[in-house]
Order: structure tokens, then C-alpha cells, then sequence
């Protein structure tokens, strides 16, 4: 009996790229491909790369020197490079670093099985294209294989947006909406694989426009709540969304929709009106807070999450404030911020920079107001009751670790529980970025 090969994904970036990896893996194994933990244990080595952090190409051609040994020591071994990286570069990839022998763009990694057949021919494989064939339909049949409590799930790719700082939709492609149907299919079957908790994904997901089971528009909000009527589907998140798109209808699911976890990623980027215009992002500070506004009416206690770009071309430091301020009025739970770095191709990459020290201090000042935030909210849970899904062990004996509707990683000592059980806990301590709670019942 032949032993199967082995393979080592490395996965940066967003959600989307560890959903993406897993259907990768899943198209491999049909190959005779399963997964090893360790590079050095590869047969093939696929590093699933992310495009939205500075200097994002330079780290992966780091990253292929430090695997040169690894082919030294191993002429057979096949080195990939997948994700938005590989679909910005393309074949450069392959002739500054000739020990690559595939290069596939995030819409393509349904041919992979081809493209490794390609490879066991002594060829090097190269598939960037935006191709007509749907890639889920051609991966729609999962395997059976046992699951972890959560799981991700793409149902939009792609953005029409164009928000000047931004390589979405040069290396994702327009926006395209999986079918309802489908979307529903893999569902179910991750439920019965052990999956209580589905987050939707999307480089905009809240634009979700897929065609539902009757041939009509589905809307976010309808695909909510088809999902929602899954025997056995527990929880229900989504992200990243645009505040251009919170609906009526996906606003009053966050109030009704019991699965609908009271949480929301909406990402502003900035508070100033004028960066925002020249941000391309089509909404002001003003209205996103009237969307906050009416998001909190609907679900009181819903945690918000937000990104923030500081330093973007042409920022004062008024318009710094106004970001300040509008921090401090809706007060998030959770918020990534980053200073901003250019994107080779975008629109704000050939406009005046702002000093970078100037924009490391913004940086440093906005982390620090969003980490009070934080550590208030949580602070603020102590006493409280939560319902945890369960996920793994903790580091210490009998502790199980977690996460609350509101997101918190909750660890509980002795729990007696498995993961998969949701569970009510008291919350009794609040840590840098967790909560500690004594199991109810």
C-alpha cells in the first residue's frame, strides 16, 4: 500500500485564506495528499499569502529563502505560493525564486489536483486567471472527517468598492455571491460533522446577493435566516461588512435572530470626513455612527469591532482627532488599527505620505484609547452570566477554553465539559485579552 504524501499549508492573513487553505486541503486529498503539522515533514510545502500588510511580497520571498534547505535536502519536494501574493505577482514568483514550482491565485485553487498532476510530470504550474467555473461547485463534495465546534464559511468573494488603500479587488476579483442553496448544503454538513458556530465570510460580506432556492435575490439577512432554521447550528456570525450595507433587514436580525451573536465587525478607517472622501470609501463619519446608533437599538448589548488606518496621505492632525472622537463615542470592544503602507497599483500610493513618525505616534495614541475600551468592556462583564461554546483544553488540567456570544475567550477551571458543549458561566476575572469564569449548574 502506498503511504500517503504529506502537506504543509502556512496560511496568512484573513479568515478567508484559513477557509481557503482548508478547501485547498481538501482538493489535495484526492490527490493522496494529507497534512503534517512540520515544513520539514513536506512532500509539498503551499504558503496560502495575504497581500494587505506592507511589504507583503518581500516577506514571502523571505520566507522561500529560509525553505532552500529544505529543498536541498529534498529535490522532491514541491514549494507553492497560493493566496492574493500569488495572484499580484504571478510568474515573478517563480523567476525570482526558481525552487517554486506552482503559483495559484485564490480563484483557481479548484485546479489544483491538475496542477499537481502537472508537477509529478516534472512541470511547474502556474494558474492565475479569474476562471468562469464556479471553484466551489467543483468542491462542493467535502470530506466526512470530523469537526471542530466552529468553522468558517465563504458565501461572497471579491469588492466592487475600490477604497483607494486597497488590493481587494485587483487580487480578489469583483464581487460574486455563492448561490443560497450551496451555501446551506455545506452548512448542514458541517453541523453534522460536529460544527455548532458558522461565521460568514466575505471581502464585504453584508453585500451578499446570492440567488436563492426559489430563483429570487437573497439578501444577508434571508440567508441568516434560512440558517438559522439548521437543526443543530448554534451560533451564527458574519464579517467584514461595509456600513454602506447594514439593511434594515440585517439590522433587525441582530435583534430577533436568537443565533445571530451579538457581536459586529463594521469597519469605519477613519473619522474624519475628508480622509474618508479620499479614502473612496462613499460613507461619512456621521452616518456611520447613525448606523451604530440604530445596530445598538436594535441589540443593546452588542459588542462592536471596527479597523482603522491612521497616517493615510494628506492626514492632519485634525483629522486624526476626529478619528480620536469618534473612538471615543461609540467605544469598541474590539478594533484593529494599522498605520498606513502602500499598495503597489492603488490610488493613495502615488499621493504624499504623511511622516512616519508622525504616524507611528497616531498609532501609538489610538492603540492606547482602544485597549482602555477594551479592557472597560471587559471589566464590565465580571458578574455577569455568558453562554460559552467550548473549544479546546487550556493550558492548565481539566481548564477549558472558549468563546462567549460577545467573542471574549472565556477559560474555565475543572469545567467537566467536551469541546462542542455551550455551557452558562459566570464571569469572575478579566485578563488582558480573556475572561476567567466559573462554570453554572
Amino acid at each position: 500500500m502506498t503511504s500517503p504524501k504529506k502537506l504543509f499549508i502556512k496560511t496568512y492573513g484573513c479568515q478567508m485564506n484559513v477557509y481557503d487553505s482548508e478547501r485547498m486541503s481538501e482538493a489535495l486529498g484526492g490527490q493522496g495528499y494529507v497534512e503534517t503539522k512540520t515544513a520539514e515533514d513536506a512532500d509539498m510545502i503551499l504558503l496560502n499569502t495575504c497581500h494587505i500588510r506592507e511589504k507583503a511580497a518581500e516577506k514571502v520571498y523571505s520566507e522561500l529563502g529560509r525553505m532552500r534547505p529544505l529543498k536541498e535536502a529534498n529535490p522532491d519536494l514541491k514549494i507553492g505560493v497560493a493566496g492574493c501574493v500569488a495572484q499580484a505577482e504571478g510568474g515573478e514568483i517563480m523567476r525570482r525564486q526558481p525552487l517554486v514550482d506552482l503559483v495559484v491565485g485564490p480563484q483557481s485553487y479548484h485546479r489544483l489536483p491538475e496542477m499537481e498532476a502537472k508537477l509529478q510530470q516534472g512541470q511547474k504550474a502556474l494558474d492565475t486567471e479569474f476562471p468562469e467555473e464556479d471553484k466551489f461547485e467543483r468542491l462542493k463534495a467535502r470530506p466526512k472527517a470530523k469537526r471542530g465546534p466552529t468553522a468558517f464559511l465563504t458565501v461572497q468573494e471579491g469588492c466592487d468598492k475600490f477604497c483607494a488603500f486597497c488590493v481587494v479587488p485587483y487580487t480578489r476579483g469583483a464581487e460574486v455571491s455563492r448561490p443560497a442553496t450551496r451555501i446551506l448544503e455545506e452548512a448542514r454538513d458541517l453541523v453534522e460533522r460536529g460544527v455548532r458556530e458558522i461565521t460568514l465570510l466575505g471581502q464585504n460580506v453584508n453585500a451578499y446577493h446570492g440567488t436563492g432556492p426559489d430563483g429570487s435575490e437573497y439578501t444577508l439577512a434571508k440567508l441568516i435566516w434560512d440558517l438559522d432554521k439548521v437543526d443543530g447550528l448554534e451560533r451564527i456570525r458574519f464579517t467584514t461588512s461595509h456600513p454602506n450595507d447594514m439593511t434594515d433587514a440585517l439590522i433587525e436580525a441582530h435583534g430577533t435572530c436568537a443565533k445571530l451573536m451579538p457581536y459586529l465587525h463594521l469597519p469605519v478607517q477613519s473619522g474624519s470626513d475628508h480622509i474618508l472622501k479620499r479614502m473612496n470609501r462613499s460613507h461619512t463619519a456621521e452616518s456611520y455612527l447613525r448606523v451604530i446608533e440604530r445596530i445598538r437599538a436594535a441589540r443593546p448589548d452588542i459588542v462592536m469591532s471596527g479597523d482603522f488606518i491612521v497616517g493615510f496621505p494628506e492626514e492632519t492632525e485634525a483629522d486624526f482627532q476626529a478619528t480620536l472622537d469618534l473612538v471615543e463615542e461609540v467605544k469598541y470592544g474590539y478594533a484593529y488599527s494599522f498605520k498606513y503602507s502602500t499598495r503597489p497599483g492603488t490610488p493613495a500610493s502615488e499621493r504624499a505620505q504623511v511622516d512616519p513618525a508622525e504616524a507611528d505616534d497616531r498609532l501609538r495614541r489610538l492603540q492606547a484609547l482602544i485597549t482602555r475600551q477594551q479592557r472597560e468592556i471587559q471589566d464590565a462583564m465580571v458578574g455577569r452570566t455568558v453562554n460559552v461554546l467550548f473549544e479546546k483544553p487550556g493550558r492548565f488540567e481539566g481548564q477549558m477554553v472558549g468563546k462567549s456570544e460577545y467573542l471574549h475567550a472565556v477559560h474555565v477551571p475543572d469545567s467537566g465539559c467536551v469541546a462542542g458543549d455551550i455551557r452558562p458561566v459566570r464571569i469572575v476575572s478579566t485578563g488582558t485579552n480573556s475572561l476567567g469564569g466559573e462554570m453554572l449548574g
